[in-house]
């Protein structure tokens, strides 16, 4: 038997930091039960030296694999191997392509904190076909109500490429301007063009379309990671994007409407993330590739999580709700109690 240590990584957020030994033992138990080659059991808390520690155990020693894959725990700020009351560092190696600084420098009203954004992401990943993918595969990652961007920066620091849609136009502006400036201040290799979206002759809205290289020299020879903000309409991302193409959606319900859609046949619908999701989850699922993933996070005090099944089994999606998937409720403020549920498109 071999017994780890998980030193919790601190939040700014007093909030998020109480809920997140809970949503950590969550996410372990989803690592475990979906990708991981060694059984992992007797998930705890404890305390050495005064300083709290997740704990778990496993048969044998984690393998090169599967620490590979523990690396990216979006709460795992260092891992250690214990023995006789000795904490004994062990190397992790997370996909951190960027500067942590991609994640936290914007700060605006209403952003998902980013160790969730990337809990949520992991979460998704792992209720794929294959979760591992993720350690060596330019997964394509969709956001269909990308807001500001936490979700596709959260992309870009895996490696993945990237597509966002959001209907707000200063959201889209805010995202532009942020990410042109972050990339040029961080002298990263990239092209960026702006433009209009149009089908039909009918313009749809805006985009911003990026390629950046995780290295200089891979982006020279041509290995090119793409990122994508379409200023448009959610309920028309089948339109924009081709059938199967994305691996994974990746989503924040929006609790108002102003991420929301305009296509619904009542304006006040787009209100309510029930009937907005009820409209675009079909939509969403025509992009996503057999064996992908479909996530996504909301208040439970305004759609009860039974409906969201609905909405997501009556699209021919399977929705996990086995063990730790149903384990990560949380309160952020006395108004909102966030959830997520995960669901995959099946492979054949």
């Amino acid at each position: 038997m071999s017994e780890y240590a998980i030193l919790v990584y601190p939040s700014a957020n007093r909030v998020y930091t109480d809920s997140t030994p809970a949503l950590l033992r969550a996410e372990l138990a989803v690592f475990g039960l979906s990708a991981l080659e060694t059984e992992v059991s007797e998930i705890g808390e404890t305390e050495l030296g005064g300083v709290g520690y997740l704990t778990f155990t496993t048969p044998a020693p984690l393998s090169e694999r599967d620490l590979a894959l523990l690396s990216n725990l979006s709460a795992l700020y260092a891992l250690f191997e214990l023995g006789d009351g000795v904490l004994k560092p062990v190397t992790i190696s997370p996909l951190a392509n960027f500067d942590s600084d991609l994640l936290t420098i914007q700060k605006y009203p209403g952003k998902t904190n980013e160790l969730f954004t990337k809990l949520l992401v992991n979460v998704t990943l792992m209720s794929t076909a294959n979760p591992a993918a993720m350690l060596d595969t330019p997964l394509h990652l969709l956001d269909p109500l990308c807001g500001r961007g936490t979700t596709l920066n959260q992309a870009m620091m895996y490696g993945f490429d990237a597509t966002g849609l959001d209907v707000d136009g200063k959201d889209f502006d805010s995202y532009e301007l942020f990410v042109k400036t972050w990339l040029k201040q961080k002298r990263i290799k990239h092209s960026a063009e702006s433009g209009q979206v149009r089908r039909n002759k009918v313009r749809l809205g805006r985009r911003l379309d990026i390629g950046f290289g995780i290295t200089k020299e891979r982006y020279k020879a041509g290995d090119v990671r793409k990122l994508s903000y379409l200023n448009c309409d959610t309920l028309t991302t089948d339109e924009l994007l081709r059938p199967n193409s994305v691996d994974l959606i990746v989503t924040d319900a929006p609790y108002g409407v102003q991420h929301g859609s305009h296509r619904t046949q009542d304006a006040s619908l787009a209100r309510s993330p029930r009937d907005l999701l009820a409209a675009a989850v079909p939509v969403w699922t025509r992009v996503l590739r057999p064996g992908g993933a479909l996530g996504i996070s909301w208040n439970t005090n305004v759609a009860p999580r039974e409906e969201l099944a609905a909405i997501l089994d009556k699209a021919g999606l399977e929705v996990r709700e086995d063990g730790p998937f149903a384990e990560f409720a949380h309160r952020v403020d006395q108004a909102i109690v966030r959830d997520l549920i995960v669901a995959a498109k099946p492979a054949h």
